[in-house]
């Protein structure tokens, strides 16, 4: 997976992409990430020293923990967070703020979604999924509508996909595959019981794995011949991921029109004339 990164063309929120890839950090460089997100509007004002004392560490740890969450340094930390800060006496809430709220989550998933893209992992994904021979594709809970919503899309491009919704079809079917098709998996978590139950089934039996998953680090992943994250963002452990899998779909569009790229174009001139076809002019 490729680092993430705040760039003056794509000005993530440095919060929501500290919160993505907090998980991937090991325990010292994590106790560094922990004390930023506890005290954003504390970091500014410190020192590299005073940031290491709070988190336990040194001030070299905080240094590479700063990297490795994509900014170039400490000093661009504090940068960042301080255009993030609120000024003093901005803090009173509006009617409007609810809803912008909403927005800007969605925004910062989006941004953080771009920053985690391994564009070679794409390219990979999409190259497996449009030569295989069959596509079974496998997603649970709330990770069930990106998938479906992506296997409608492929269709359209000429890449017909498998995408049963009940847990037993999905392993059925991934016991069915051969060593030339696909099992394209999707959970927000990488950790879905049924989804791997699937997925194990699917390499049981030869086929490549392509994932898609919220954690560059799961369970999912180390199943995988390609993994694809977009990062963690939104409020952790909650019931209903929405902004992961806001990410999640985007993602996966990129990916249909990677696959787009390697497939005929009369596929999608075909697939024109079947939306034609299902539009009817109302009789007067």
């Amino acid at each position: 997976m490729s680092s993430p990164s705040l760039s003056p063309a794509a000005p993530a929120s440095a919060l929501a992409l500290i919160r993505a890839f907090a998980a991937t950090l090991g325990q010292s460089e994590g106790a560094v990430a922990r004390v930023i997100l506890d005290r954003p509007a504390d970091v500014p004002q410190w020192s590299t020293q005073e940031l290491a004392a709070a988190a336990g560490t040194s001030t070299a740890t905080v240094i590479r923990a700063c990297q490795r969450l994509g900014f170039r340094g400490f000093q661009h930390l504090r940068l960042e967070l301080a255009r993030e800060m609120p000024a003093s006496g901005t803090e009173e809430r509006t009617p409007g703020d609810a809803v912008d709220q909403v927005f800007e989550s969605a925004r910062a998933a989006l941004l953080v979604g771009r920053a985690s893209i391994d564009r070679t992992a794409l390219a990979e994904a999409a190259a497996l999924l449009a030569r295989a021979s069959r596509v079974v594709c496998a997603a649970n809970g709330f990770s069930a509508p990106p998938l479906q919503d992506a296997a409608m899309r492929l269709a359209t491009v000429g890449r017909p996909v498998e995408a049963p919704l009940d847990i037993l079809a999905q392993q059925f079917a991934a016991h069915s595959l051969t060593d030339a098709d696909v099992c394209f998996a999707l959970s927000h978590s990488g950790a879905n019981a049924h989804t791997l139950a699937t997925v194990r089934a699917a390499r049981k039996r030869g086929a490549r794995i392509v994932s898609l998953c919220s954690y560059p680090r799961a369970p999912l992943v180390e199943l995988s011949d390609v993994a694809l994250s977009t990062g963690a963002v939104g409020t952790q452990h909650a019931v209903d991921p929405f902004f992961s899998r806001l990410g999640h779909s985007v993602l996966l569009q990129a990916l249909v029109t990677e696959v787009a790229g390697l497939r005929s174009s009369t596929d999608a001139l075909d697939m024109r004339e079947v939306v034609a076809d299902a539009l009817v002019d109302s009789q007067q």
